[in-house]
């Protein structure tokens, strides 16, 4: 087993009525779909819910702030901290390199508290393969000239880059059976209650509640 493994193998162990661990969603989608955008847009009203901010090897885009989007590292900080097994997940994507920390996960999640990933397809499954009941989330763009549309708006990408993207958005969009949830992003106010109204459903599972469903129901106990 891994230290990865290890780290995380309480949150297939502890038994529901037993845990106040919270929630780990993660949220997928071809580049330029708009998981980011659906993302801030549900951390403005939601309550007890972290971003986990991702590492990258890529610049920063104009507005991006050092430890709000990701954290910028140059390669080999990045491949450093893959030795030494500090990424819960990580992966190359568009000639980058990205990943998610895997002790502010374990962290936020053990204290209690839901926390959001934002993350590519291969990301995506490690994630899942590692924390079986993770709740999983695919953005699926309209259509690939609307995705293309929002890759040329964003203005972030050079005529190949956003070749190469839109290459590589067929491939990972029939990864979308793979998630439990998929919303169509066709407008982004719609999408965004559809992903908090997922948030909303998970916190209300029965399995999720159990310590508070006991107490109310024993205290209805006349012995």
């Amino acid at each position: 087993m891994s230290s990865e493994q290890k780290e995380f193998e309480r949150l297939d162990t502890v038994a529901p009525e037993e845990s106040t661990r919270g929630i780990l969603f993660v949220v997928s989608s071809p580049s330029g779909g708009g998981k980011g955008t659906l993302i801030q847009q549900v951390l403005k009203q939601a309550q007890n819910l972290r971003y986990s901010v991702s590492y990258t090897t890529r610049a920063p885009r104009n507005g991006e702030v050092e430890g709000r989007e990701y954290f910028f590292v140059r390669p080999e900080k990045f491949e450093a901290m893959v030795a030494a097994g500090e990424f819960l997940e990580w992966a190359h994507v568009h000639g980058k390199l990205y990943g998610t920390s895997r002790h502010q996960v374990s962290r936020e999640v053990f204290e209690g508290r839901d926390i959001i990933l934002e993350v590519d397809v291969q990301g995506a499954a490690s994630v899942r393969e590692l924390v079986t009941d993770s709740v999983s989330v695919f953005i699926l763009p309209p259509s690939v000239e609307i995705l293309r549309q929002r890759l040329i708006a964003r203005g972030t990408d050079s005529s190949g880059e956003l070749e190469l993207r839109l290459r590589h958005a067929p491939a990972e969009l029939k990864h979308y059976k793979e998630f439990d949830y998929v919303i169509i992003n066709d407008e982004v106010e719609k999408a965004a209650g559809h992903l908090s109204s997922i948030i909303e459903a998970e916190r209300a599972r029965r399995a999720r509640q159990e310590p508070q469903i006991k107490r109310v129901v024993e205290s209805f106990s006349l012995d």
